[in-house]
Parts: C-alpha cells; sequence; structure tokens
C-alpha cells in the first residue's frame, strides 16, 4: 500500500521542525557542540552551559515556534473568512489594538508585567468593535468585514504614531522594538504552545466546514453549513489566535500569509492536513527567523519582525502576481 501523500509531507514537514530547533538550540554566541546539547536536554548539572540551553535558547525557540503556529493557523482561517488566498491575521486592525494599549501603557510608565494582558485586551477590544460593526446587515462577499477592518487598521494607525510622537526619547526606542516583533522578553514557552494547541484543535474541529466553504458560502449552505455562525466562529478564532501572538510578541506579520501558501504549494489542500501542516511550517518559519534576528549581527538582536517583513514581502508580491496571471 503505498503512502499517500499528506503522509510524506507530514513527515517532511516533522524532519524540518526537529532541524529548525536544533539550529536554535546550537547558534548563538556562545558556541556549544552538539552532543553537549543533547546531555543537557536530559540532564541539568546547574552549568553555564545548561542554563544557556534550559533558560535561554530552548524556552525561547519553543516560544518562537508556537507564536509562529497560532500565526499560520489564524492566516488559515482568516483567507477562508475572507475568501481571499491573500488573507492575513492583522487585516482586521486586530495587531493595532494590542499596540495602542501596549504602548499607551509604556508612555505611562505600567510595569512590564501588565503588557501581555493589556495586549491581549487591546486586541479583543479591536476584533469585538470589528464584529458588532460588521455584523449589521448581510454581507455575503464579507466586504462590509474586510473594510470595517481597513478602517480600524488604518485608525489604529494613527493612534501608534500619536502614542509615539508623545513618546519621551529615552522610551523611544523599547516602543519601537515592541512595535516591530521583538520574542527577547518571551515568557515560558507553556503559554503559547498551549494556546496553539486549543487553537488548532479548534480549526481542525472546523476543517469539513472549512472544505465546503472553498466551494463558496452559498454552495456550502446548500450542504449544510450555517454560513453565518461559520463566519463568526472564524473571525473569533483567528483573532483569539492573533491577540494571544501579539500580547506574547508584539506584531510580526506575513507568517500568516506566506505559511498556507507553501503549505498548498506542497500539495495539502483538505483542512484536515493544511491546518496542522501550516501550524508545524509557520512555527517553523518563526523559529528560523528568530534564530537569524538574534545571531545575524550578534551580539545586537534585531526585532523578528524585521526579517519576516523582508522575507514576506517579496513572496507576497509573487504570490500577488501568480494570482493575477491565474
Amino acid at each position: 500500500m503505498r503512502p499517500r501523500p499528506e503522509h510524506l509531507l507530514t513527515l517532511g514537514v516533522v524532519f524540518i521542525t526537529l532541524v529548525a530547533l536544533s539550529i536554535a538550540l546550537l547558534t548563538g554566541s556562545v558556541a556549544i557542540p552538539a552532543t553537549e546539547v543533547a546531555r543537557l536536554l536530559v540532564q541539568d548539572d546547574g552549568s553555564i552551559t545548561d542554563r544557556i540551553i534550559d533558560q535561554l535558547r530552548l524556552p525561547r525557540a519553543l516560544t518562537a515556534f508556537g507564536i509562529g503556529g497560532m500565526l499560520a493557523v489564524a492566516g488559515v482561517l482568516m483567507q477562508v473568512l475572507l475568501r481571499n488566498p491573500l488573507g492575513d491575521p492583522y487585516v482586521l486592525g486586530v495587531s493595532g489594538g494590542a499596540a495602542v494599549a501596549v504602548l499607551a501603557a509604556m508612555l505611562m510608565g505600567i510595569g512590564s508585567l501588565w503588557l501581555p494582558p493589556l495586549a491581549f485586551s487591546g486586541a479583543l477590544a479591536s476584533m469585538l468593535m470589528v464584529f458588532l460593526l460588521a455584523q449589521r446587515g448581510e454581507d455575503p462577499d464579507n466586504r462590509r468585514l474586510l473594510l470595517t477592518g481597513i478602517v480600524m487598521a488604518a485608525g489604529w494607525s494613527a493612534l501608534i504614531g500619536l502614542v509615539l510622537s508623545l513618546a519621551p526619547p529615552l522610551q523611544l526606542p523599547g516602543m519601537l522594538f515592541w512595535l516591530m516583533g521583538d520574542l527577547g522578553g518571551a515568557p515560558r514557552p507553556g503559554l503559547a504552545l498551549g494556546v496553539l494547541a486549543v487553537g488548532t484543535a479548534g480549526a481542525l474541529w472546523l476543517a469539513p466546514q472549512l472544505n465546503l466553504a472553498g466551494f463558496g458560502m452559498a454552495q456550502a449552505a446548500v450542504l449544510g453549513v450555517d454560513p453565518r455562525h461559520l463566519r463568526h466562529s472564524l473571525l473569533l478564532l483567528s483573532s483569539l489566535l492573533t491577540a494571544a501572538a501579539v500580547s506574547i510578541a508584539g506584531a510580526i506579520g506575513f507568517i500568516g500569509l506566506v505559511t498556507p501558501h507553501l503549505v498548498r504549494l506542497l500539495g495539502a489542500t483538505d483542512h484536515r492536513w493544511l491546518v496542522p501542516l501550516s501550524a508545524l511550517l509557520g512555527g517553523n518559519l518563526l523559529v528560523l527567523a528568530d534564530t537569524l534576528a538574534r545571531t545575524l549581527i550578534a551580539p545586537v538582536q534585531l526585532p523578528v519582525g524585521v526579517l519576516t517583513a523582508l522575507l514576506g514581502v517579496p513572496i507576497f508580491l509573487w504570490l500577488l502576481n501568480r494570482d493575477s496571471r491565474s
């Protein structure tokens, strides 16, 4: 019996996951042999290298994996929700609400422990405003939802500029660094991995309906899907995943846009495979990008959002050109 292409693709992505995590653990300002890294993962000896692996590199790599996976799953859901292959988790202004909440807190001198919950609250507030404004009236093409999100994102962008213009010179670098995405101060990875697991499970539960929605909401309704309920579920789940990612590491773009397309190009179009494979591949992309961000000009660390944008922009333009030709 020949293995299905999805099985081979899954094995390949799992192998890439192991490679990406290994690169993250082995790469840094302190050279640690692979055999020593493997030993320290199962045996704590209290040495400096042990603390480097267990307290710095491994937690950061796992946090990056969780956040990248969340953004990728949110991207899959957003592209179905908007019926647009270039949909992105940030298109509805969710990250803008989180950024305004955090930057305002920094401006007022609120402690760093409050920043993640404030970011989460700001993202949820933005999501709820878009949700409430866009649900008025019937909109089978989601045009109202998309336009509402674009207007909200523009409004948050203006408020971000206002806060930055009022910030004291000493606070401005920290604000800009967080705004561009930063995993340096991310908490222990349990939160990111837990949210990723819950979000992926929710997306897999919706996978059969997502496959039907690919034929259009009208056709899906004929086949027994409630379009209004599905839209609400997609908006809520994708926004929650994006809000969680932003609250942990700031605004990191293009992972949610690029990853689903890469998985589709590899041959997975069924959402029962597309969702988990996107979660794995999105996590791998952010792990590799974060490793590059902290080592490219070490000891200086670059904001990881800058690298994902530099890598994502040409891929975005290629996808846009590819869609226009097809």
